[in-house]
């Protein structure tokens, strides 16, 4: 559930370029009481890391979130970003996620301090695996899962990670994990947009107490250019991204999206001061085509 004051946002249909900053975006609880906020800022490998980008979003946008991952290679870079920019690192929900090449036992604690270590930061908001499958022969990869969730486990109570969660899990694994391991994950991250709304999933992560968190919000460009996103964004006179984004969220998904150029960041920032109609939720939420824009988990035993 989304804290009280994410819905007492009028239904303005204000220009797009407004001011009002991230900073006063919504939480959401976690099942351990956290208040993990429900917009950030999304990193990734392959040119998706920009430190001008990341001071800008922090210093300038407002936004208190951030995402990375062991595997974009951008976690010493981003920590200098974040000690440039000024911001205590209490005022910061920091993301990270752990490759499966670390998988295992002494490996994820090994891996996750040295993360630690390189963004210059003593503990992460949010730890995730960042995938289902394993990188290691010899061992199947519920075992390796199993195992690799104790670690989490032990660097929860140690109080390194301050969260702990899952990413591009489907249910069969997240019903696996109940019963081998004695924590549920706090969030599962997986990709969410109107071409990719895997509903049944939804629904299980919130009977279970597991928050759901979305990436590729946009479906990697390909919404931008949907007709009726197209004409929801001009009846509102916002971008197409800024609808995506709002719709995402106001379906009380946790959403995360990308970019490297400041423009397009200040713009997927400023969210909170519109509402979308009940009918272009229902009109965004008919879009469903089951389309993957990344990684498919549907083959992971």
């Amino acid at each position: 559930m989304i804290s009280e004051h994410a819905w007492s946002i009028g239904k303005s249909h204000s220009a797009a370029m407004s001011s009002t900053p991230v900073s006063t975006c919504p939480t959401v609880p976690l099942s351990n009481g956290l208040q993990m906020p429900i917009f950030g800022l999304g990193t990734s490998h392959y040119g998706g890391y920009c430190h001008d980008a990341i001071v800008y979003a922090l210093t300038e946008c407002g936004v208190r979130h951030i995402d990375t991952a062991t595997r974009y290679g951008c976690e010493e870079k981003l920590g200098q970003a974040i000690r440039e920019s000024g911001i205590p690192r209490s005022d910061l929900w920091l993301t990270n996620k752990l490759w499966p090449v670390d998988y295992g036992y002494k490996a994820a604690k090994k891996a996750c301090l040295e993360s630690c270590s390189k963004m210059g930061v003593e503990y992460f908001d949010l730890y995730l695996m960042h995938w289902p499958g394993s990188l290691r022969q010899g061992c199947s990869n519920r075992e390796l899962r199993a195992e690799t969730w104790r670690a989490l486990e032990e660097l929860y109570k140690e109080g390194v990670c301050r969260a702990i969660g899952v990413s591009n899990f489907l249910v069969h694994h997240l019903e696996q994990l109940k019963e081998d391991c004695s924590i549920v994950p706090h969030v599962n991250q997986v990709e969410y947009h109107p071409f990719q709304q895997p509903n049944s999933l939804i629904e299980y992560c919130r009977q279970e107490g597991i928050v759901f968190e979305g990436f590729s919000p946009l479906a990697k460009g390909q919404a931008l250019s949907n007709p009726a996103v197209l004409q929801i964004a001009e009846n509102y006179n916002r971008t197409p991204a800024q609808i995506c984004i709002r719709w995402s969220i106001q379906n009380g998904v946790v959403t995360i999206p990308k970019s490297t150029k400041k423009q397009r960041i200040q713009e997927n920032c400023q969210v909170f001061e519109f509402q979308l109609e009940e009918s272009d939720m229902a009109t965004l939420g008919g879009l469903h085509d089951e389309r993957h824009v990344t990684w498919d988990p549907k083959d992971v035993e």
